[in-house]
């Protein structure tokens, strides 16, 4: 793959004001600097920061509908109706559904309780009319939508009519109109006054068995273990790091560390980490896996992997999940090659600002996967198609400053079905539309990206010397944890080091060691074996870099992971680089 540049832009972060901060917390002035551009500006607030805890978690009932979904639910267990329990097929809708049937099933009978995930070729993203036959069958008279819903008027219309209430619990956008649903739990709905609006599905569907649990005043060691669950679909579905999800990811990753489920224990022997589980273990090992089952055949394996209390089943479950996901990246790289070909031989191209590509031929499950593979590659708002039944189903991924979510509402005329978020969506068109879509699509990129847009930009939150990098300095880094959007890890820039020399390790990365001014350190950059000749010989660079930490024969030492750089001035272009974790 060819280099890509990349803009290097500096934070002008506020070290004077964040001098009163400095001298609440006793800690490296830069370091406050990062906590006050990240909006923290007390000690209490960087307690909470560092420390967040149980008692950070909102009040589930200051969420709109809460108490009528808690009023329904306990109504049908008194009742002995039952109960199907509904949700997409990604990591968010599979992990929503175990914590919330788990959850009822130390509450109800389990004769009375199902769960249903709609068959990602055959019915689509979202409730379905066969998961609504499903429950008139099976005699269900209530059904939780989880992560998904918000936008099902018609179907829930029809579920009303033979005779079945649903409770929605999701974290999509709203359309125009809502449905008719006995409970909408959103916090992105109007009129819902619920301090924190960026829960993904799963914590939607956290907040709902909290809810119960504490109307039925029930212990919260009932529901706590299930965060291990949210924190996986946080990681996964790649919502802000910040308040709630903060507290809930924190918390999560805790009890992935300390006790995990048995179908977490699974995964991870499966995934061999290193060293203790982070929010990147659980977003690059961990949700690939769970994904991978309904990617490529049926995604209720994940769920009853996450309610199996027997380790060996578990075990077994969890192979299973990696056969998938090895046929998942067989069907990624090829079909990626595929489509980077289609596009080098397309005279077009280079005047586009987006990319759309389409095969009859591509399986349906990776096409997601494909269109991050083609930003990394392009970086140009993306979208990969393939035959669906009778129509074409897509995956969109995009860029910052093109909402790629707003496009498809733009597009809404010439599409059966869409949604999704900022970043990431997916839609359903007729074929006779194709031509049509695509060039309404490459109209909006033209008419609101600039050329400088097309252009990575890496932010640099500080310039750091070497003498600044100090294990205390490392450690409260560290803390910072869980990193993710709106709460990155911190990027540095370090300038005029000098190359002492370079190799490649394991194929694909380099492995530097660095000095200036006395002081040394060993760098690593992933997938830089290609720049070794540019490299391998003693020169002043500037790098940006994160810090990590190096475990080598029993000994742990800090290094740098170079992410760019720069020789004598000179910038030059480079590959995104994204560590291959899956």
């Amino acid at each position: 793959m060819e280099a890509q540049k990349k803009r290097w832009k500096v934070k002008d972060l506020p070290l004077a004001e964040s001098a009163t901060l400095r001298e609440a917390l006793n800690i490296h002035p830069l370091i406050c600097a990062l906590l006050w551009d990240r909006g923290i500006r007390t000690y209490d607030e960087a307690k909470s920061y560092f420390r967040p805890g149980v008692p950070d978690l909102h009040d589930p009932f200051l969420m709109k509908d809460m108490q009528a979904a808690v009023n329904r639910i306990l109504a049908a267990i008194d009742a002995r109706e039952k109960i199907l329990i509904y949700g997409d097929y990604d990591v968010d809708g599979t992990t929503s559904v175990a914590i919330v049937f788990d959850f009822l099933l130390q509450i109800y009978d389990p004769e009375m309780l199902e769960y249903y995930i709609p068959n990602r070729y055959r019915e689509g993203y979202g409730l379905s009319s066969q998961g609504i036959d499903f429950a008139v069958l099976h005699g269900h008279s209530l059904m939780i939508l989880l992560d998904c819903g918000i936008k099902s008027v018609d179907l829930i219309a029809k579920a009303r009519s033979l005779g079945i209430d649903t409770i929605i619990c999701d974290h999509h956008y709203p359309g125009d109109s809502l449905p008719d649903a006995v409970a909408i739990l959103n916090p992105k709905q109007k009129e819902c006054n619920y301090p924190y609006a960026d829960l993904c599905g799963c914590g939607v569907g956290f907040k709902l068995i909290q809810a119960i649990a504490i109307y039925q005043k029930l212990p919260q060691e009932i529901y706590l273990p299930y965060l291990e669950l949210v924190a996986t679909a946080i990681a996964a579905d790649i919502v802000p790091i910040t308040g709630e999800n903060r507290t809930l990811a924190f918390l999560g990753i805790k009890q992935v560390n300390t006790a995990p489920s048995i179908g977490i224990k699974a995964l991870i022997e499966l995934s061999r980490p290193e060293k203790q589980i982070q929010i990147s273990n659980l977003a690059f090992m961990i949700g690939p896996r769970i994904n991978a089952a309904g990617r490529m055949d049926d995604a209720k394996k994940a769920v009853s992997l996450f309610i199996e209390k027997d380790l060996e089943k578990a075990r077994a479950i969890a192979g299973i999940l990696q056969i998938d996901n090895t046929s998942r990246k067989e069907a990624d790289a090829s079909i990626t090659i595929e489509a980077l070909d289609m596009i080098k031989h397309d005279p077009t191209y280079l005047s586009k600002k987006s990319t759309v590509v389409f095969s009859s031929t591509w399986h349906k499950g990776v096409i997601g996967i494909v269109a991050s593979r083609l930003i990394d590659k392009f970086y140009r708002p993306t979208v990969v198609l393939t035959q669906s039944g009778a129509l074409l189903a897509g995956s969109a991924r995009s860029i910052p400053g093109f909402n790629i979510h707003n496009c498809l509402e733009r597009c809404s005329d010439l599409l059966v079905s869409f949604g999704g978020h900022y970043f990431a969506a997916g839609m359903t068109l007729k074929p006779e539309n194709l031509d049509a879509f695509c060039n309404r699509f490459e109209s909006i990129a033209q008419e609101e990206l600039t050329s400088d847009m097309l252009i990575p930009e890496l932010t640099i939150d500080v310039e750091l010397e070497l003498g600044d990098i100090s294990n205390a300095y490392f450690n409260i880094i560290n803390q910072m944890e869980p990193f993710g959007p709106e709460n990155p890890k911190p990027v540095f820039c370090i300038r005029n080091l000098t190359n002492l020399g370079c190799k490649i390790v394991k194929d694909d990365h380099v492995r530097f060691e660095l000095g200036k001014a006395g002081f040394r350190i060993n760098g690593i950059g992933f997938n830089m074996a290609e720049l070794f000749k540019t490299l391998n010989e003693p020169k002043q660079l500037d790098i940006i870099c994160t810090l990590d930490e190096n475990n080598y024969r029993g000994n742990t030492s800090i290094q740098l992971r170079v992410i760019d750089f720069d020789i004598a001035g000179k910038r030059r272009d480079q590959l995104m680089l994204v560590p291959e974790h899956i």
